[in-house]
């Protein structure tokens, strides 16, 4: 009975009053053994795109050091701005649902997610999709340009190259894109959940473990302050419905997949971060052209490990935790104490994607460019 109550009571704070406590009563009390399935589905869940996410990593990073490009990277005051910035617009966020209609933030919201789903699960499937094509389907290739001014000063915006199986591919994740509109229904959720994930992963680029330590060690205190500090993240994780979370039903075995409505959730930022942080270690391993990923494995079983100290806590208090009070000793600790035992400490350090001399001068040529 204490625990619909309480149940009642965050329903009351987090959001709207009458009517989230009404569909709170409703809601099938979670058994162990769907409390099980949920968390084990989450943390499987969050490992995928952080494995499949790090190694698409190394390949794109591969490709642009034959074209030699140099990707945007994180610097040292970006990590350090950037809890500032996500600290503003998660406060902004909590004003915005307090002040307006649910109805029309949700409207706003899920068109713009929409867009952008739409864009992340294409970039995941198009390869796939391509290999799998039948050779009855032709596939012909296009060209998109948009080009400002004369032939001896234009300025080239857009030079787009696809093909007609690359249409195809972006017109089925629109479909899925609509499905969800449609019914907003978990599995799409987590659909494209994944798949901003693995693309937040593969494209989100740290140089150097100097500043993933900064971005990590400023998410660490972010993390806490807004899941214990005030109801400020809990409220916005609820009221926000768009896949930036990964969620599983608790009452699966009572409700099945349709019904449920009981649900644990994971946000995405508790894996995105964290990954990008495994991906450059993956990295920094083949740099050492070792016969092993010491540590990508290492520092990947840190993650899981915290992830299921996160889960075990949140359990046994029966409150929403800040993963990343977990999960970022585990990921800064354990590569540091391979560093130190193995004596790669300063080669750790000192490693860098790309030199920040090269990094801050294709930076200058785009602001020109610009």
């Amino acid at each position: 009975m204490s625990e619909t109550v309480d149940n009642i009571i965050e329903a009351v704070n987090s959001t709207n009053g009458t009517d989230a406590a009404e569909s709170i009563l409703k809601k099938t009390p979670a058994t162990f053994e769907g409390m099980m399935i949920a968390y084990s589905s989450l943390v499987i869940m969050a490992l995928v795109p952080i494995f499949f996410g790090a190694f698409r990593s190394v390949t794109l990073h591969i490709q642009n050091k034959i074209k030699k490009e140099v990707p945007e990277s994180m610097t040292a005051k970006d990590a350090m701005m950037f809890p500032l910035i996500a600290s503003g617009a998660l406060f902004s966020l909590y004003i915005v649902f307090r002040l307006f209609s649910k109805q029309y933030i949700d409207l706003l919201v899920t068109l713009y997610f929409y867009i952008l789903g739409v864009a992340a699960l294409h970039n995941l499937l198009c390869t796939w999709f391509n290999a799998i094509m039948p050779t009855c389907v032709p596939k012909k290739e296009y060209k998109l340009d948009f080009i400002e001014g004369a032939e001896d000063t234009k300025i080239e915006h857009i030079n787009v190259k696809f093909t007609s199986h690359d249409v195809l591919c972006f017109l089925l994740c629109a479909l899925l894109g609509t499905v969800y509109l449609y019914n907003k229904h978990w599995i799409m959720n987590n659909i494209f959940g994944l798949a901003f994930a693995i693309n937040g992963v593969e494209f989100v680029h740290l140089n150097n473990i100097k500043i993933g330590s900064i971005l990590l060690c400023g998410l660490f205190v972010y993390d806490i302050f807004w899941v214990f500090g005030t109801n400020v993240m809990v409220t916005v994780a609820k009221s926000f419905d768009a896949p930036i979370k990964l969620v599983f039903p608790q009452d699966i075995l009572e409700n099945g997949i349709v019904g449920a409505q009981n649900f644990a959730m994971l946000g995405l930022g508790d894996i995105v971060i964290p990954g990008i942080f495994i991906a450059l270690l993956l990295r920094f391993d083949l740099s050492l052209k070792r016969k092993t990923n010491l540590y990508f494995n290492a520092t990947f079983l840190a993650y899981f490990l915290g992830l299921l100290t996160t889960v075990f806590i949140m359990h046994v208090f029966k409150a929403a935790q800040p993963a990343l009070l977990y999960l970022v000793p585990a990921c800064l600790l354990t590569p540091m104490a391979i560093a130190l035992v193995s004596g790669d400490l300063k080669a750790l350090f000192s490693y860098e994607d790309h030199s920040m001399d090269t990094v801050e001068k294709s930076k200058t040529v785009e602001i020109k460019e610009d």
